[in-house]
């Protein structure tokens, strides 16, 4: 197990709820990217035997993302229980190595195999030895250095993700002791987000060290963490497809479940090319762009909604505005994988690249930032009027 963090601080604790947020936001893009490069039935070079276990692979790995989308949001509750403001950024895809700790790879693929290994990598408890699939190679062997008594925030080392969330939960422990617990959970609950505005499992309110211990051990039960013997973890649900993918394979060795996405596609040409597929086809870009100002403008609803205390009308059609957005990203995703990415990358298809904003910070609560948000989803309508049907 890692070492817990030493004298922790409401600073460190902060910084560590900061990389959760990080970790569940990543890999529900790299999830959802997956999802959207499946085909769709029969019309779509399948038999029947094979759209409909890729119909049954599509709505696991949907619904593995939208767990993430709940634990994100646990994450944040408890960021705000804590005082902070939650973390809504990310960096831009492929992370950089060594970002994240443990030789983590995060890149955004299409459905394969080697694909479906890494997500049940990512997933895997404590005590699997699953390797990473292949093209998922960690970088150079790198640690981080061990937890010591430092005022300035120090990430922590960890070989798995559950481990994390072990390390976090000890923090809370320590500080709930250290501080107290109503000074430790000093936050206005009313700025969480709740069963009220938003049907996640993990938007329950944090109050106090046990509604946070709570929230951490569901992710980990649910999730990253989870045992073997868990059958809804989503390790068990991705080995459980990697047996039937294996399975169709041997009886249809043709059997190609998913178009050729792109692998880290982005909009413009990329100062270091490699490992990224410029997307110059005009209307596949057009797609992406769309998707990707969807998937931006639904962070900054979602973090708007942390602003606004509940119960208010306002709280509650920024998140349905959210999740409307997140819908339409879903389709336009879906579009671009099966475009062609350009000339510059034959043989190879788009993809929605999540592009990150500089900054994902909530904007104030006030009349200017719903000015804002009118004037994005005007500019996003129009965009769209501008596509083609399919």
């Amino acid at each position: 197990m890692a070492t817990a963090i030493v004298t922790p601080t409401r600073e460190q604790l902060i910084h560590s709820l900061y990389e959760a947020a990080e970790v569940e936001h990543n890999l529900m893009c790299t999830y959802l990217y997956a999802a959207f490069s499946l085909k769709d039935g029969e019309g779509e070079g399948l038999s029947a035997e094979e759209a409909a276990a890729v119909a049954r692979w599509k709505r696991t790995i949907l619904d593995v993302a939208i767990d993430e989308m709940g634990h994100l949001a646990a994450v944040w509750n408890i960021t705000a229980a804590v005082g902070g403001v939650p973390r809504f950024g990310r960096t831009n895809f492929p992370l950089s190595p060594g970002y994240l700790p443990a030789g983590i790879v995060v890149k955004l693929a299409p459905f394969n195999a080697d694909v479906l290994q890494h997500f049940i990598h990512l997933e895997r408890p404590k005590s699997s030895q699953e390797l990473d699939g292949d093209g998922f190679d960690p970088p150079p062997a790198f640690k981080r250095a061990p937890a010591s008594p430092k005022l300035t925030p120090m990430p922590i080392d960890y070989e798995t993700v559950g481990e994390f969330y072990e390390v976090l939960e000890t923090g809370l422990r320590v500080m709930a002791d250290k501080l107290g617990e109503k000074q430790l959970f000093c936050g206005d609950p009313a700025l969480q987000l709740s069963p009220n505005e938003i049907d996640l499992g993990g938007a329950k309110p944090v109050l106090c060290s046990k509604t946070a211990l709570a929230a951490c051990e569901a992710i980990v039960t649910q999730g990253e963490g989870a045992s073997a013997e868990h059958p809804d973890s989503h390790f068990c649900r991705f080995v459980a497809m990697r047996e039937e993918l294996a399975a169709l394979k041997a009886k249809h060795p043709r059997f190609t479940p998913a178009f050729p996405a792109a692998h880290n596609p982005v909009l413009r040409r990329p100062p270091t090319p490699e490992g990224h597929v410029w997307i110059d086809d005009p209307m596949a870009s057009a797609v992406v762009d769309i998707a990707n100002s969807c998937y931006q403008l639904m962070l900054r609803l979602i973090g708007y909604a942390y602003v606004v205390p509940s119960p208010h009308a306002e709280k509650n059609l920024a998140v349905d505005l959210g999740i409307d957005l997140m819908k339409a990203m879903t389709m336009l995703g879906e579009s671009a994988a099966r475009r062609p990415a350009g000339k510059d990358n034959p043989n190879c298809n788009a993809g929605v690249s999540f592009t990150a904003l500089r900054d994902s910070a909530p904007l104030p609560r006030g009349a200017s930032t719903r000015r804002f948000f009118v004037e994005r989803m005007a500019e996003l309508a129009r965009g769209a009027e501008r596509l083609d049907p399919n």
